[in-house]
């Protein structure tokens, strides 16, 4: 390895997931739809009908091309964007929640939370880009 596998103090690793065009296969132009709206409720029966497949076939080819369920990957994608939007805007909680999808402040810090071990207000504060 080039890197440690840990930080130290505690944090995290916080990693970037693969762009949907650096990923081979079939599930490519879906992966780019979904990116697209982001913002809106999005179920894997939507996700399927858009595949045009079943939502058992779509489960299969996520798990089988990215390990993960679409579920899963879909709320990774959204929690990537809020990482973003923390660390590149001053939009309060609730706009970024709504513009990722996650409807609410409070599923977005619980859900922040669950996946990166931090709140939403402790990484735009340790990550933050843009100058106040």
């Amino acid at each position: 390895m080039v890197m440690p596998p840990h930080r130290e103090g505690g944090q995290l690793q916080y990693a970037s997931p693969p762009h949907p065009a650096q990923i081979d296969g079939s599930l490519a132009p879906l992966l780019e739809w979904i990116t697209g709206r982001l913002g809106e409720p999005l179920t894997v029966e939507d996700l399927a009908a858009q595949a045009a497949v079943s939502a058992r076939t779509l489960a299969r080819r996520f798990t089988d091309q990215l390990g993960i369920g679409p579920g899963q990957w879909l709320l990774a994608q959204r929690i990537a964007v809020a990482r973003e939007l923390l660390e590149t805007s001053d939009l309060p909680l609730d706009a970024i929640a709504r513009r990722v999808g996650l409807s609410s402040a409070t599923n977005l810090r619980r859900r922040f939370l669950r996946a990166l071990g931090t709140t939403p207000g402790a990484y735009r504060r340790a990550f933050r880009t843009v100058p106040r």
